[in-house]
């Protein structure tokens, strides 16, 4: 089931495991129960450390989906599967592993302070697809907090062994969080804004400290430079600071930005092909070889300008720098209409990729003309009944190869000029997408299950409102050295004025601001 190259792999990290690791599986008639115990076997083969358990289902019939828990010398960990996790989510089983044993990448003293003080019972269900990219990411941190707080069950739950527990729960969108049979999430999130939503739904209780020993340090330090950002700007532009000898810190809520959401990037110059989770690996592993303190998992609160500027983070940490370069990207853009937030995960969707699936031989509608718009209907297309695209100008604005393609689907039709106007829903899902005609000034409604929204980005410049100068569509104002309005402010990528939002123009954004930063930090 394992091939050779990923079995020499895990032999190769697993050997950082130092104790028992149990994979405990129920018996079970199921048809891929077989296939679950192979997986698990060649699992356990990489390692010494790891065993297997069998355990028995009392009073069941047996013929119930493939699952297993992880236990850590021999104690639960608050970690189960129900399913195989293949495809993406093998990742997931492989980090829980290591995590298991306090090996791999976790979450910094203060955030773990914070998954603590979540008042508990909590038990998690998240419903996945084992082709969602978005998914591992939600699987992971929530497996991390099961290991970090001591009253935390998580699940991960292939939703295609319980299709009738995905209908009842009205599941159309994966990752989606389930707490108490309710859906609590759907889509992709980040761990800060995971942790907001239960500390929402589960209270906390505030007089709960750290580990013993554990000391939870709010000066961060200082700095020559802090860059904000963990996408492809802000990965440039630490770089290129980091190699022009100045002390750097890289501040990001996530590694990768928006480039973890890509799938096919095809014009990356000299990368005829790659996919955003692995180009973010990928610059996450070249700005690692470099003396720059990453920063993660943290949202900047406030900046306070000064000679030597103070970034507060909303964790009460803070650190200081000289120059800080702002490189904080984009975040979908909503459309902002009745029904679109009520029904996310039911009929709204944001990932043609991840819950295409969901709509097989259905019809649904793509809202955006730009190639983000275009490229969703022609991947929905492959899978779906009928796709209606819809553009709120007269014409697309996509590239025109994108459009002849586009235009040579049989099942796909093309509406323009149309404002959407509200989602409408019947049985707690979406049933229709009602929109105005611009030129009749007529209220149409189209008949559909599903509504993907590709209508482009919003620069993520909420928290900088005042430091420095910005454009009426709230982008940062830059020179075309990456100055902004405010002296020791600099700011790339995404989140500026500069036009052709595209990977390799950040790319070379981050690093003419570090550039700048340099040679002001040299002339003063």
């Amino acid at each position: 089931m394992l091939d050779s190259e990923i079995k020499a792999q895990l032999n190769t990290v697993f050997q950082q495991l130092e104790n028992e690791i149990t994979l405990a599986f129920y018996s079970g008639a199921h048809a891929d129960q077989g296939e679950l115990e192979e997986m698990l076997s060649e699992v356990r083969s990489t390692s010494s450390k790891i065993s297997l358990k069998r355990l028995q289902r009392v009073g069941s019939t047996n013929i119930l989906p493939p699952e297993f828990f992880i236990e850590y010398k021999g104690e639960p960990t608050g970690i189960s599967f129900k399913g195989i996790p293949g495809g993406h989510e093998f990742t997931s089983l492989v980090i829980a592993i290591l995590n298991t044993d306090g090996k791999g990448k976790m979450p910094e003293a203060a955030l773990k302070k914070r998954i603590r003080s979540l008042k508990g019972p909590i038990r998690i269900q998240t419903f996945i697809s084992l082709t969602c990219e978005n998914c591992p990411e939600v699987v992971q941190a929530l497996n991390q907090m099961a290991l970090i707080h001591k009253d935390f069950h998580h699940q991960m739950v292939d939703g295609g062994y319980v299709q009738d527990e995905v209908t009842t729960l009205g599941i159309q969108g994966v990752p989606s969080v389930i707490v108490d049979a309710k859906m609590i999430h759907s889509g992709r999130i980040g761990i800060l804004d995971l942790l907001t939503k239960l500390e929402k739904q589960f209270g906390v209780d505030s007089s709960v400290v750290g580990d013993e020993g554990e000391v939870i340090n709010t000066d961060l330090g200082q700095y020559d430079v802090a860059v904000i950002g963990g996408g492809p700007a802000g990965i440039s532009a630490a770089i290129y600071t980091a190699r022009k000898g100045l002390k750097t810190a890289l501040i990001a809520e996530r590694l990768g930005g928006q480039v973890q959401d890509t799938m096919g990037i095809e014009n990356l110059i000299s990368v005829p092909y790659t996919e955003g989770p692995q180009l973010a690996a990928q610059l996450f592993q070249h700005v690692s070889a470099y003396p720059v303190e990453i920063v993660q998992h943290r949202r900047v609160k406030e900046i306070r300008n000064a000679e030597i500027k103070t970034v507060e983070f909303e964790s009460g940490e803070k650190l200081v720098a000289k120059s800080i370069i702002l490189a904080t990207g984009a975040r979908w853009r909503e459309l902002g209409i009745p029904g679109e937030k009520e029904y996310v995960g039911r009929g709204v969707a944001y990932c043609p990729h991840c819950d295409g699936p969901f709509y097989k031989g259905k019809k649904v509608a793509v809202v955006g003309g730009g190639n983000s718009g275009v490229e969703a209907a022609i991947d929905l297309a492959g899978i779906v009944k009928e796709v209606v695209l819809f553009e709120f100008n007269e014409h697309l604005k996509a590239d025109e190869i994108l459009v002849k393609k586009l235009k040579s689907l049989t099942n796909v039709s093309i509406v323009t000029s149309a404002r959407t106007t509200q989602i409408l829903a019947a049985q707690g899902k979406v049933a229709a997408l009602e929109y105005e005609d611009r030129k009749t000034k007529k209220l149409e409604t189209v008949d559909l299950d599903g509504v993907f929204i590709q209508i482009g980005l919003i620069p993520n410049t909420q928290f900088i409102k005042g430091l420095v100068e910005l454009s009426k569509h709230g982008e940062i104002i830059i020179d075309e050295k990456g100055r902004t309005s405010t002296p020791g402010i600099y700011a790339a990528g995404d989140v500026t004025t500069v036009p052709y939002k595209q990977i390799i123009i950040a790319m070379g954004e981050g690093a003419k601001a570090a550039l700048a930063t340099f040679e002001d930090q040299l002339l003063n």
